[in-house]
């Protein structure tokens, strides 16, 4: 059988970069084909190609043993192609069932075409096992059910090629197996399957075959059955991974941070955060747990002053901390007190996407660079730059570079130097490795031990129970909106943890 997709000799180069050089490798017929590698490995520029949205600058394509010359998407679409992005292509005002019709809306009788295809949607969830409702706002929809409706959109546009790049990244454990089993059945219809993913575990859990890609070239190819997580680590990386990082006794020293009945109501009075109280001191990290969407982002919002509570207290270096009557200007006067923030969303929170990498190194952090009258010393901050992006492996380092040209993993990167390089006293981090390789996930860990050892107070907000294991000293848990349990390290317990997650344990 001629093999789905065919990648002969494709090279790409942005400028000085080179995104994919002499890349060969062939995705079966009917399968799940894993392709990873560290971040700016150029895993999704290929896939970009495949897609229509990159030119390769030579080589060619294959779809079932017949070249194929790519122009656009709207081109790999109509020959079998979907993509479903790590950062969903969704109108969040939208519904599920105007989002699918986008860029194919019928014609005239656009309410007849309308009822068609909702009745279209319906049967395609029911086979599929998608549980959505075509006439629900993607706003109201969890990130999980979001990328469902992605998969939605790519199944009605008859695709039998999907390409999913890192879809797991922002999913629950749960919503993980739900995605799976939609590929399962994805599979079972003789459809082809190429995931991107740095999650080595998944890859063992339901790939066939998977490509290792490094620096742009393949590396390694195996079949899943006959590799294991250290060999695909190795390949990935080029040396062996640590997973159990050196750390100092623990030594608590004073108490920086105290929350007290902290609470927070939204505008239609639904409870969001319900009497919070914890305590977090200088050289300890204090992880919390819990599923997405249960009150830890509107906690980190809070204390980083992006967001004012409803009622409670939270004394930093037993000074309350001055929330006042509005949030304008909070985050800023927090960072000068000595809070820094690793958003959960670096997209969103953590970066400009049209500024240059320097430019986002700077960001909130533009007075230390200052040599007085709002004059920036741009050589100084030009050289302590290039020596963040070495000391963080940044690919490529270039700090005139536009971050949004930077892979997520290296924009990661770039939001991560920033935020220790201010020295906090207090370190609030959203989800820190979120999307990024086992490689950098090591370095992140590094770093974050390497901080609480040196006296910083750290909060952790960690959907992967391994990196709560990992780094955590104690462990708080949350469920709807309440803090439901607390452990110590070497108290953890995955199966209590996730009772209390679901709020089930006494």
């Amino acid at each position: 059988m001629q093999p789905a997709v065919e990648f002969r000799h494709i090279s790409k180069r942005f400028g000085a970069v080179q995104a994919n050089a002499d890349v060969s490798f062939s995705i079966a017929q009917g399968s799940i084909h894993g392709v990873i590698g560290e971040n700016g490995a150029g895993k999704s520029t290929l896939m970009s190609i495949l897609y229509g949205y990159y030119r390769a600058d030579s080589g060619q394509i294959l779809l079932n043993g017949e070249e194929r010359h790519i122009r656009n998407s709207q081109e790999a679409i109509r020959l079998g192609i979907g993509m479903v992005h790590q950062h969903f292509m969704l109108v969040e005002n939208m519904t599920v069932l105007d989002n699918v019709m986008l860029g194919a809306e019928g014609g005239v009788r656009l309410k007849a075409h309308r009822t068609g295809i909702e009745a279209e949607l319906r049967d395609i969830c029911k086979r599929y096992s998608l549980d959505i409702d075509p006439l629900a706002k993607i706003q109201d929809l969890s990130v999980g059910a979001q990328q469902r409706v992605e998969i939605l959109k790519q199944i009605y546009r008859s695709a039998s090629i999907l390409i999913l790049d890192e879809p797991t990244a922002v999913l629950t454990v749960q919503e993980t197996e739900s995605l799976f089993e939609v590929l399962r059945l994805f599979k079972e219809q003789g459809k082809t399957i190429v995931l991107i993913t740095h999650k080595l575990q998944e890859i063992l859990a339901i790939t066939d075959n998977v490509t290792v890609m490094r620096a742009g070239r393949v590396v390694g190819a195996v079949q899943t059955a006959n590799t294991n997580k250290e060999e695909l680590a190795n390949m990935m990386v080029g040396r062996p991974i640590e997973t159990q990082l050196p750390r100092a006794p623990y030594n608590p020293g004073a108490t920086v941070l105290k929350v007290e009945g902290l609470n927070l109501k939204n505008g239609q009075n639904v409870s969001l955060l319900d009497n919070i109280n914890f305590n977090i001191r200088a050289g300890e990290i204090v992880a919390i747990a819990g599923v997405s969407g249960n009150g830890q982002s509107e906690l980190l919002e809070i204390l980083s002053g992006m967001r004012l509570p409803s009622t409670g207290k939270v004394s930093f270096l037993d000074k309350l901390l001055p929330f006042g009557h509005h949030a304008d200007g909070l985050p800023a006067k927090f960072r000068r007190l000595g809070i820094s923030h690793i958003p959960e969303d670096r997209l969103r929170d953590g970066v400009v996407k049209d500024f240059s990498v320097m430019m986002n190194l700077m960001l909130g952090y533009q007075r230390k660079a200052s040599k007085g009258f709002g004059l920036i010393d741009f050589k100084s901050v030009m050289r302590r730059c290039a020596e963040l992006l070495k000391m963080f492996d940044v690919r490529p380092a270039n700090p005139n570079l536009r971050i949004a040209l930077l892979s997520g993993g290296n924009q990661q990167k770039v939001v991560i130097a920033r935020e220790m390089e201010a020295a906090p006293k207090l370190m609030l981090v959203g989800q820190p490795t979120r999307g990024v390789d086992i490689g950098t996930i090591e370095s992140i860990h590094a770093q974050l031990l390497k901080m609480r050892d040196a006296g910083v107070a750290i909060l952790l907000v960690s959907v992967e129970l391994e990196e709560v294991k990992s780094l955590a000293d104690r462990i708080l848990v949350m469920c709807g909106g309440r803090i439901t349990g607390q452990l110590n390290a070497d108290e953890f317990d995955a199966t209590k943890i996730g009772l209390m997650m679901g709020g089930l344990h006494k």
